[in-house]
This record gives structure tokens, C-alpha cells and sequence, in this order.
């Protein structure tokens, strides 16, 4: 019999895949714990649609990420802070800070997840910050900081 997944099966499949299991084992296991659905014509029609949504919202993002790339070539976000005695900060920039800045600035969205610092910036200067846009998909961020007046 075959059968569409719904969940991933140890030693059997992945969520989303159809298989060919005995009729035993999908009746009195799979299917009455609605570990997977009997693959119709309706079901697979259905499991097809849902692959090319998938497929093409996976488009869509890469394309935004790649746009997202290219935008943040060349740009200079700057970010005023405070500091003490030495130019030390009060503290250190986040990726809030960065990623709201960047937003007001230049009109970029990048959630602060995505923005990955190597270690916390904790003083004036210049810097580079690496934005994990999508799946292989990365960007420098250039990152100014100088003292709030």
C-alpha cells in the first residue's frame, strides 16, 4: 500500500515523502495513529500542490536574501554610544541596535537573529558584521560607531 507520511517514521520515512509499506503495517500502525495517510489520487494531488508552494516559497526567499546581499554592498550603518574613560562603551552593540539601525538608515530589513557577530563590539571604530540573509546566502554589514554627543 502506499502512503504519504504525515511525521518522520524511524527506519521508515520522512515527513512529506510516499512510500510503498505492507498493507499490515500501514492499517494496523500507521494509520490509525495518523502517522501517515493513504496515498489516493486526492492526497497525492494534494501533496504535489504542496511541494510547489514549498518549492516556490523557498524561491522567493532566496531571491529576497540575494537582493538583501546586494543592497548592503557599500552601505555604513553608524550607530552613536556612549562611553567611559578610555573609549570603552557602556556596554555593546547588539544586533537590535544594528539591525534597527540599519532599517532607519537605509530602509534594509534584517531580523536581529540573523546578524551574527564574531565578538561584542565594545568600542569606537570601524567594523565589519556578518548578516546570515538565507540558506548560503551572507553579507558584510559595515558598522560605525562613534560617540553620542
Amino acid at each position: 500500500m502506499k502512503v504519504i507520511f504525515n511525521v518522520d517514521v524511524r527506519g521508515q520515512g520522512k515527513k512529506g515523502e510516499m512510500k510503498e509499506v505492507s498493507d499490515g503495517y500501514a492499517r494496523n500502525y500507521l494509520l490509525p495513529r495518523k502517522l501517515a495517510s493513504e496515498a489516493t489520487a486526492d492526497a497525492v494531488n494534494a501533496f504535489k500542490l504542496r511541494e510547489k508552494a514549498k518549492a516556490a516559497q523557498a524561491a522567493r526567499e532566496k531571491a529576497l536574501a540575494e537582493e538583501n546581499a546586494r543592497r548592503l554592498e557599500g552601505v555604513v550603518v553608524q550607530i552613536q554610544a556612549r562611553a567611559g574613560q578610555g573609549g570603552r562603551l557602556f556596554g555593546a552593540v547588539t544586533s537590535q541596535e544594528i539591525s534597527d539601525a540599519l532599517r532607519e538608515q537605509h530602509g534594509i530589513e534584517i531580523e536581529k537573529n540573523k546578524i551574527v557577530q564574531a565578538e561584542p563590539i565594545k568600542q569606537f571604530g570601524s567594523f565589519e558584521v556578518k548578516a546570515r540573509l538565507g540558506s548560503e546566502i551572507s553579507g558584510t554589514i559595515n558598522v560605525l560607531v562613534t560617540e553620542k554627543k
